[in-house]
């Protein structure tokens, strides 16, 4: 049986907080689409392990602080 994870994305906040970084500077710095960028803060799409890193480390942040699984679902 195949697991779907719900993911919560913090990204929006933090990217506000970050001088008020636009979604397109966050996707230049990533080599990505403002697209991607609006649909992980939508939550319609979940990062790739590798860019969820990437993303932290702009940030300075762990990925915990940026993505959580949604409270509630069963997860094993």
């Amino acid at each position: 049986m195949k697991h779907r994870y719900e993911i919560i994305s913090h990204l929006k906040r933090h990217r506000l907080l970050a001088d008020g970084m636009t979604q397109q500077e966050l996707a230049d710095r990533l080599d990505v689409t403002r697209q991607t960028i609006h649909s992980v803060e939508k939550g319609r799409y979940a990062p790739s392990v590798g860019l969820a890193l990437k993303i932290a480390e702009i940030f300075g942040v762990p990925v915990e602080e940026l993505f959580e699984l949604e409270k509630g679902k069963n997860h094993e």
